[in-house]
């Protein structure tokens, strides 16, 4: 009897003991299965992670120093990494990242500063102070999208849940075979473009525009995004046949907007007895802010505020051509700057004589100031012939792709 009562015991015994040796193996496993975290180069786990936003009144020092980092280390990083991480110029309401020690002092080794959603600053206190800039892994994915005009452009976009850039984006590419104020119902689009995901997966909006296909007044307009400078890293948008979507001059120097007054040598005002006083610019009434483009590549041969041109822009496009850009709120251009096609040169405003917010848009050929809509305007620079075989390889998958993309 006692054989068979110590006999169960041992069973009982190892029993539990294989349970406790079981229960204490599942423990060590998840304990080594719990994930590792990165980011911003850094492995999370190794740290106390605190993530907060600066807040008015926040500085470099204050935030570091109630985290134990010492006066000695915040006036070094302040002194001598201005170029790469100015303190002075922490923004409130971009996010940062303290990573603590895991001990009792839980102080703070590294400091990150997101600078822009993808950019961000890294402060190593360990050891020898590091300080440099570094960016987010960027994931593109290619989407298309289409839509049939109902009413405006944006609207459509709205409607299908895309960036309103990409109603600017085509705004652009067809600036001079569209008229975007007067769509007509029908109208239709279709793009093949990317979007931009941070981490791999947080959403970052709008890349580029790859392809498109725009139908307006029943006619098909193709365009592609082609590279055809690999040095300077220079785009263009061509049609299925290699021709350049963009002519040498945009036809207004501000979006969406509508003219208010034409160029009229024989114009005259009640106000001033009707009396001869020529228009010689185009007016284009916008709210106040609204940013005013150069309408093609120039240098800038001015850039002043003088009597009743207000602030005023002047851009020379080669020999031949200048533009002139009158009464803006604030100009963004100095003299002696080059300026590509689209570039934000100024916002309207009302500076100088005008009656309301708008900007006078001067065309200027062979020094003498002309009508820009009656002008025989150059087309931009072909595709280079050397480039087309390269051209038509690379388009050809894309339009097959926007033919095939139903609305």
């Amino acid at each position: 009897m006692k054989k068979i009562l110590l006999l169960c015991i041992s069973v009982v015994c190892l029993y539990s003991c294989d349970s406790e040796k079981d229960d204490f193996t599942d423990e060590i496993e998840a304990i080594e299965e719990a994930p590792l975290i990165q980011e911003y180069g850094y492995n999370l786990n190794d740290f106390n992670v605190i993530r907060d936003t600066i807040r008015p009144g926040d500085t470099f020092g204050a935030i570091l120093d109630a985290n134990g980092v010492s006066n000695q280390k915040i006036l070094e990083v302040a002194s001598k990494f201005r170029d790469s991480f100015d303190v002075r110029r922490i923004v409130v309401g971009k996010p940062y990242v303290l990573l603590n020690s895991k001990d009792s002092i839980n102080r703070t080794q590294v400091f990150i500063y997101e600078k822009t959603k993808t950019n961000f600053a890294v402060i190593d206190f360990r050891d020898t102070i590091n300080v440099y800039l570094d960016s987010k892994p960027i994931r593109y994915e290619e989407r298309i999208a289409s839509g049939i005009i109902t009413s405006s452009l944006s609207e459509t976009m709205a409607e299908r849940n895309l960036s309103p850039y990409m109603t600017d984006r085509l705004a652009l590419i067809y600036a001079w075979t569209v008229n975007f104020f007067h769509l007509q119902a029908g109208d239709r689009f279709k793009v093949v473009y990317t979007e931009k995901f941070i981490n791999d997966t947080i959403p970052a909006g709008l890349h580029e525009i790859k392809a498109a296909y725009f139908e307006h007044r029943g006619k098909p307009l193709y365009s592609f995004n082609f590279e055809s400078d690999s040095i300077n890293r220079v785009t263009d948008f061509y049609d299925e046949n290699a021709n350049n979507l963009r002519r040498a001059f945009l036809k207004a120097p501000v979006k969406f907007s509508r003219i208010s007054s034409r160029y009229n040598l024989k114009r005259r005002i009640k106000y001033y007895g009707y009396k001869l006083r020529p228009h010689k610019g185009t007016d284009f009434a916008a709210p106040i802010g609204t940013p005013i483009l150069a309408t093609a590549d120039g240098t800038v041969s001015k850039s002043e505020r003088r009597g009743g041109n207000g602030n005023y822009v002047k851009i020379r496009h080669n020999s031949t051509y200048e533009t002139q850009y009158l009464h803006m709120q604030k100009r963004n251009v100095r003299v002696g700057e080059f300026v590509r096609q689209g570039d934000v040169i100024g916002w309207v405003g009302m500076t100088g004589n005008t009656g309301g917010p708008h900007v006078c848009y001067r065309f200027w050929k062979n020094g003498k100031q002309v009508d820009p809509f009656k002008q025989d305007l150059p087309l931009s620079k072909p595709l280079a012939e050397e480039y087309h075989d390269r051209y038509f390889e690379y388009m050809r998958p894309l339009k097959e792709k926007l033919d095939c993309i139903s609305y």
